[in-house]
């Protein structure tokens, strides 16, 4: 196999900063597309992966960005799906085994096969090459795992979609969020005002559950109809048994029984957070409603096809904030602070 080098932004080691290097790309295969990178969202996966926060497993140098908005610039003799100039994004995985039960109804996020999805970074392909993601200026993937982004939403404001927008819409859509169900979003961050603009276009009503009042003006202007402070212990009180879904997006420890207690009967918690330390649960609370309590991680390629479709249809886009290849070690620190509304994504051109 034949490759190129492109520059790209990699940490060279568990917790070092990152730095501009230069990443090996193989040349398009026969079902390869070769994607200009416009944009890459930075996801707080991207913190932990780089920072051994989830286990060192020893990829580096590492180049991370799952979020990826980019152009088609090439592609491989076999390619049907797309042409050269096509506004493309590329997500969480490049691949899957692609004959287990849930690769075959379009579930790739949930392969079971031998190495499960094949991750955008820090996996290990079927070539046996570590993957790279996002941060870099070129990437090239099979055809297969690559979506289409509608010309409505610009390239900047779809790349967070990619791994924010999916990771919100699976479940919402999953648990059917629309007219006349009531909707909760616990966290007003990169995922949960994704949460929020979503719920709201599918005609749900929405309620964000955050820490404070301080992002109680954003809330309402992304689509929120209520919001409140769970710092206050009158909001659970007051909300008791009011909502049919609940999709928590925080991945700090919270008291999920007291979360449970805001359900109606037959109601759902979904998890799609990663707190780092087990929760426990009463199994009362449960039993006596009814209630759910499930999770969801992104969605397979059909679903989040079927996200950007939505968001196009309905003009939604990630609130940004731009930054410069250099600034990325900044805004790790600031995603870590809480200190950005609502995604830093990285305009490739200054790597």
């Amino acid at each position: 196999m034949t490759h190129t080098t492109v520059p790209a932004y990699a940490a060279p080691s568990a917790k070092a900063p990152l730095e501009r290097i230069t990443i090996q790309r193989r040349e398009p295969g026969e079902h390869d597309v070769l994607i200009e990178i416009k944009y890459a969202g930075i996801c707080h996966s991207d913190i932990h992966t780089v920072r051994g926060e989830w286990g060192d497993d020893g990829h580096f140098p590492l180049a991370p960005g799952h979020e990826i908005a980019g152009v088609v610039t090439a592609t491989g003799s076999g390619v049907t799906r797309y042409r050269v100039g096509d506004r493309v994004g590329v997500g969480c995985f490049v691949d899957s085994c692609r004959e287990c039960d849930n690769c075959k109804a379009g579930l790739q996020q949930y392969c079971t096969g031998e190495l499960g999805n094949v991750g955008t970074y820090g996996a290990t392909g079927r070539d046996g090459e570590i993957t790279q993601g996002g941060y870099s200026t070129h990437v090239v993937v099979d055809e297969n795992y690559v979506l289409r982004i509608p010309d409505t939403i610009p390239l900047d404001r779809a790349a967070p979609l990619l791994c924010a927008g999916i990771t919100l819409y699976s479940p919402l859509a999953h648990w059917q969020a629309g007219p006349g169900k009531k909707v909760a979003i616990v966290g007003l961050g990169g995922l949960g005002h994704m949460g929020v603009k979503i719920a709201h276009a599918m005609g749900a009503e929405v309620t964000v559950l955050s820490q404070s009042l301080r992002k109680q003006e954003d809330g309402l202007r992304l689509g929120a109809g209520h919001f409140y402070a769970t710092s206050d212990p009158a909001t659970f009180e007051e909300l008791a048994g009011s909502f049919d879904l609940i999709v928590n997006t925080v991945s700090a420890d919270v008291d999920i029984n007291a979360y449970l207690g805001l359900l109606k009967s037959g109601g759902t918690l979904v998890q799609v957070g990663a707190p780092e330390n087990p929760q426990q649960v009463a199994s009362f609370a449960l039993i006596t409603r009814r209630l759910s309590l499930a999770g969801s991680m992104i969605g397979g390629i059909p679903e989040t096809q079927e996200m950007l479709d939505f968001c196009g249809e309905h003009g939604i886009g990630a609130d940004i904030e731009l930054i410069r290849a250099e600034q990325i070690n900044e805004a790790y620190e600031r995603v870590l602070a809480s200190d950005v509304r609502y995604r830093f994504v990285i305009d490739a051109a200054t790597i």
